[in-house]
């Protein structure tokens, strides 16, 4: 939830539109299931289950049919918790990702893998591993989206418990990044043998052990799984701060970003990436940006507007108001009425709860508190209204498929962005509608694929040989301070 900027609106309001840049740039789609949590109508009729294996089934088939790039899971290595209890409102019940793609695998041909695996509490020789598995079981198609914690809440499930210092959680993450690249490349191009009349399996000497150290690793690996026909995964990760957009520039293939309703706001976004991608030593458009959002179609704009209307309440229900509004003030408001006014008083002097994960860490309660209330006050605003005004995770694609797909057209073509991760908002039927009727309204634009063209998610992608693996100016690139 984030308050409205009302020096950005008067800043923008007259600008004209941004240049279309990029005439044939075309619209990609990933999908996102993330589980239970205050965007997902769980309690709607229509909603299956969270955790059966048929509503992943589901979800992935639908989004290949709509020839999607990618299949995205979510991960929680912990149920989250709100002042020290278990958060029953929020996200419950992550299967492990890689397993239940592993599974996917096997139900799907083309649509690419992503499985979300955090750095801090994974060793790289077994995470390297599993996902190279995955990329050789599914002919090329898995992915790694690059996730940090330092938090103690998470670390308690682990046997070394604790957590990393803030500053250290990137650290440690281009470590475990670094030293999966040189696990994924151990392997020869030509390691395994083509035919039967060779001499041994694998060449000799096409395998190369891997020795690595730093601050926050010692590694001595033998790796043991071949490369996979698009070299090794895909890297993702979702990162907005400095450090994380840094992070993404000099390492990964794709970013994740919340940037994705307002041109503006996008389109610098999209700048600042592309900036530190140039100053990371690679080509602007190295880094593909796909912003987090959500559809919401109907047959005409005003039932469109009506229908968001209505899902909007659904998402932020009286409880869930009086929980967004508690990790503000710090303190357990459950006992307030949601359609009353907010608290008079100030926020608790201290960092806003960590425990419902890290979107407003160093972010200063205090102020967050008072613009809400002199906007709630300007406005006449409940607790739950000014939840559901200000909670910019609503801020999706409103409207008719002909008009969300004209909008959709512009973000790729003046460079905001090069696709998006949808996460809908229904499960498991809430992509129905984008593959029916958004789809097609793209592909009579020419601006969405009609078939896959390649069978590997880095050939879905438009993207480049590994950053590990490519020749520059005819010389083996490395990743960047390798």
């Amino acid at each position: 939830m984030t308050t409205a900027n009302p020096a950005h609106a008067a800043a923008t309001a007259g600008a004209a539109p941004a240049p279309i840049t990029r005439p044939d740039a075309q619209v990609h789609f990933g999908v996102f299931f993330q589980g239970v949590n205050h965007h997902t109508v769980w309690s709607d009729p229509r909603s299956g289950s969270q955790t059966d294996f048929a509503s992943f089934v589901h979800v992935a088939r639908t989004a290949e049919r709509g020839l999607f790039d990618a299949f995205f899971l979510g991960e929680g290595l912990r149920l989250r918790e709100s002042h020290g209890r278990l958060h029953d409102l929020d996200v419950v019940g992550r299967p492990d990702a890689i397993t239940q793609l592993s599974a996917l695998a096997a139900l799907t041909s083309r649509i690419g893998l992503v499985a979300t695996q955090n750095t801090t509490y994974n060793d790289p020789a077994d995470l390297a591993r599993r996902l190279a598995s995955l990329d050789v079981l599914s002919g090329g198609r898995a992915a790694w989206n690059v996730v940090t914690t330092d938090n103690a809440w998470t670390g308690a499930n682990f046997r070394r418990g604790g957590y990393l210092d803030h500053e250290d959680r990137y650290v440690r993450a281009e470590e475990i990044v670094r030293a999966a690249q040189a696990i994924w490349d151990s392997f020869a191009d030509d390691a395994v043998a083509t035919s039967r009349d060779a001499a041994s399996w694998a060449q000799p000497g096409s395998v190369s052990p891997v020795a690595r150290e730093g601050r926050t690793l010692r590694a001595h690996v033998t790796p043991t799984v071949p490369r996979s026909p698009q070299g090794h995964p895909v890297l993702f990760q979702a990162g907005d701060s400095p450090a994380g957009r840094t992070f993404a520039a000099n390492n990964v293939d794709v970013i994740f970003s919340a940037h994705g309703s307002d041109l503006d706001d996008a389109l610098a976004f999209a700048r600042d990436v592309r900036r530190r991608v140039v100053a990371a030593g690679r080509p602007a458009d190295d880094v593909k940006i796909f912003p987090g959002t959500s559809f919401v179609l109907a047959d005409t704009e005003a039932e469109a507007r009506e229908k968001q209307r209505w899902l909007v309440r659904e998402q932020v229900t009286p409880a869930t108001s009086l929980s967004l509004i508690g990790q503000i003030w710090g303190e357990d408001l459950s006992h307030l009425d949601p359609d009353g006014p907010l608290p008079d008083h100030d926020p608790v002097a201290r960092p806003i709860d960590g425990t419902r994960g890290a979107a407003r860490q160093g972010a200063d309660p205090t102020a967050i508190a008072r613009a809400l209330r002199t906007r709630a006050e300007q406005e006449g605003l409940s607790i739950r209204e000014v939840v559901i005004a200000t909670d910019r995770g609503h801020n999706g694609f409103v409207g008719t498929p002909d008009s969300v797909a004209e909008r959709l057209i512009r973000f790729v073509r003046t460079g905001a962005a090069d696709g998006f991760n949808i996460s809908p908002w229904l499960v498991p039927d809430g992509l129905d509608d984008i593959v029916d009727r958004l789809v097609p309204a793209l592909q009579e634009r020419g601006a969405y694929r009609t078939a896959y063209e390649g069978t590997t998610l880095r050939e879905h992608l438009g993207l480049r040989a590994p950053l590990t693996r490519r020749q520059a100016n005819g010389t083996e690139r490395t990743a960047v301070g390798a």
